[in-house]
């Protein structure tokens, strides 16, 4: 979403419902833009004032930090949405690598920093003493650890991998398919792309995801991708899902 947007669109995803009296807004991935979270929020409450509804139920997909200049931010606003709006807040696959970093091996530095991992460091005021190749990964670790607010690790133990909402599966990447959801893998969840981007298999649930950059909210029979690539284009996408009716906000 972005200042100066039009008036929402009204499309339809075959027979797929959430419950009546129910509005689920979806967000795609953020990646460190806490200025457009802060936008995309000002809407969703906008629209809640505008069209009550008895139960609202917002959904975010994950990844975001890395990349954009504020992970630390996204985070905080996070925490508190996830407290006080109950938020369904998925686990992406830049918030696995994070964890792997803080609590398990600190020798996953060098790959998260290729993926933008080292904007999210210096969010958090950490910074390398030298070139990234000769410091300690252990080191850089334990300088994140020591900043690393209480309320962040917190909201990553409050992650999850998957919401399901009626007929509608919410997961941050995608999933296998033909594979039932209580066999999915994790990392399949986090990680998939082409396997279950190219599939016209129906999946049971209409899957709603984000990871694989779109330059609109793509929304198909089987699946909606809402990752509209906020950190470098600056909009980042909000559906809101009543009754089979999905509003591209």
């Amino acid at each position: 979403m972005r200042s100066g947007a039009p008036t929402p669109r009204g499309l339809r995803t075959s027979s797929a419902v959430v419950p009546p009296g129910t509005r689920v807004y979806a967000v795609g991935d953020i990646h460190g833009r806490s200025d457009l979270l802060a936008e995309t929020i000002a809407r969703i409450d906008d629209d809640i004032r505008r069209r009550p509804v008895e139960h609202v139920i917002e959904v975010y997909l994950g990844d975001y930090i890395d990349r954009g200049p504020d992970s630390s931010g996204v985070l905080s606003v996070l925490a508190v949405r996830l407290v006080r709006r109950h938020a369904i807040c998925l686990r992406g696959n830049h918030e696995a690598i994070l964890e792997r970093f803080l609590w398990q091996d600190a020798g996953t530095l060098h790959h998260w920093a290729r993926l933008g991992g080292l904007q999210t460091l210096a969010s958090y005021n950490v910074v390398p003493r030298t070139r990234l190749e000769t410091e300690a990964p252990l080191a850089i670790q334990r300088s994140l650890l020591e900043v690393f607010p209480r309320e962040h690790e917190l909201f990553l133990q409050c992650l999850r991998n998957s919401f399901v909402c009626g007929d509608f599966l919410f997961v941050h990447a995608g999933i296998r398919p033909g594979v039932p959801m209580n066999l999915q893998d994790a990392e399949d969840l986090f990680w998939i792309r082409d396997e279950f981007l190219n599939s016209e298999l129906n999946h049971g649930k209409v899957i709603v995801h984000g990871h694989t950059p779109v330059d609109h909210p793509d929304i198909r029979e089987n699946r909606i991708n809402i990752d509209t690539g906020a950190w470098r284009t600056g909009i980042l996408s909000c559906i809101a899902i009543e009754g089979a009716t999905v509003l591209v906000l």
